[in-house]
């Protein structure tokens, strides 16, 4: 078994999701951490005993590195992926994929060009409340998915947007409510649906803020090649963050989730719960416990096990990651030119 040398490329508010998960395995072991505002990554440099880089191509020059996690802005995961593919080092990024589904595409035939592993984070596939419901449609237990719908509305006021110098632009973040607070979401009802894209019909818009050029508030249709057709409703100018809903209507039952709690309640009287367990947690460099993360230690861990032979394939590949990348590329599309888009 080979100890894997690993990079972080971004220090920000993500990065103990990925550093603490690295440090718990025994098969990797992180080595140096970069972020362009070096003050970052000095501190986690010091905190984690290894090297700080505000540069990542010279990061990954200088310290022959196994593997990269990317915990960038939306704009440079592609650019970020392709400089660590061309050096076949091995990749691990966080979501949205990309910005632009041309560049989703690069990123895969780079990696496998170079034969490396491209994983990208989805990790709400992994709570448990998920898992009961697509583990009840694999089953047959729900029958077919009749029609769905999802709701995010959460909160992202203009001081969230004051503290970044990317997020809230097209060019940097890629898009708003969508790309940022719903993905997750829209990534689990593709999951559920299971099926290719036949049209998106969409609309944007920006109705209660000030200072972005991206969209707050978006609804729609998402039609899928098996029949099935899916509403979505999504804001991030709600007073909190309110949980997540969805809700499956299947041949043999309603499969509901609101936040990370499931419920399938069949038509022959059998209900199943799932939630998340309280006492399935995990430690983070802050020093704060709690189980929010616990999804994202098993993705991470599912890619190092593939990488080290104790798993055959990725949970997670980055083919579908770029299914749902070709999703959200099509609500912008259809937004912006305010017409169905079909495939």
């Amino acid at each position: 078994m080979t100890n894997l040398k690993v990079g972080i490329i971004g220090c920000g508010n993500i990065f103990p999701m990925h550093a603490a998960s690295i440090e718990e395995r025994g098969d990797a072991s992180l080595v140096a951490v970069c972020d362009v505002k070096s003050d970052r990554a000095e501190v986690k440099a010091a905190q984690y005993n290894v090297k700080a880089y505000d540069d990542y191509e010279q990061m990954m020059d200088s310290e022959e590195l196994d593997v990269v996690h990317i915990c960038l802005p939306h704009y440079l995961h592609g650019p970020a992926t392709d400089a660590a593919t061309k050096r076949k080092i091995h990749v691990l990024t966080e979501k949205p994929m990309a910005i632009h589904y041309e560049d989703a595409e690069q990123m895969i035939s780079g990696a496998k060009e170079n034969d490396v592993l491209l994983g990208v984070i989805f990790q709400n596939r992994y709570n448990p409340g998920s898992q009961l419901i697509k583990n009840m449609l694999t089953s047959g237990d729900l029958g077919q998915i009749k029609s769905a719908k999802l709701q995010v509305t959460w909160d992202r006021s203009d001081a969230y947007y004051q503290n970044s110098d990317w997020k809230g632009t097209w060019d940097k973040e890629g898009g708003g409510v969508i790309i940022d607070q719903a993905i997750h979401t829209m990534d689990l009802m593709r999951w559920f649906v299971d099926s290719e894209l036949k049209y998106v019909d969409a609309s944007i818009s920006n109705r209660a803020h000030e200072i972005i050029e991206v969209e707050d508030a978006a609804e729609g249709v998402i039609a899928y090649k098996n029949g099935v057709v899916t509403a979505f409703h999504a804001i991030n100018y709600y007073t909190y963050d309110a949980p997540v809903e969805i809700e499956l209507h299947c041949e043999k039952g309603i499969a509901k989730m609101v936040a990370d709690t499931a419920t399938v309640s069949l038509e022959d009287g059998r209900t199943f719960v799932a939630e998340n367990n309280p006492l399935e947690t995990f430690t983070y460099d802050s020093g704060v416990k709690g189980y929010w993360g616990v999804s994202h230690v098993k993705q991470i861990n599912n890619y190092y096990d593939v990488l080290q032979g104790k798993a055959e394939n990725l949970d997670i590949p980055a083919e579908e990651a770029l299914k749902t990348q070709q999703m959200i590329n099509a609500v912008y599309q259809s937004g912006k030119e305010k017409k169905r888009v079909h495939f």
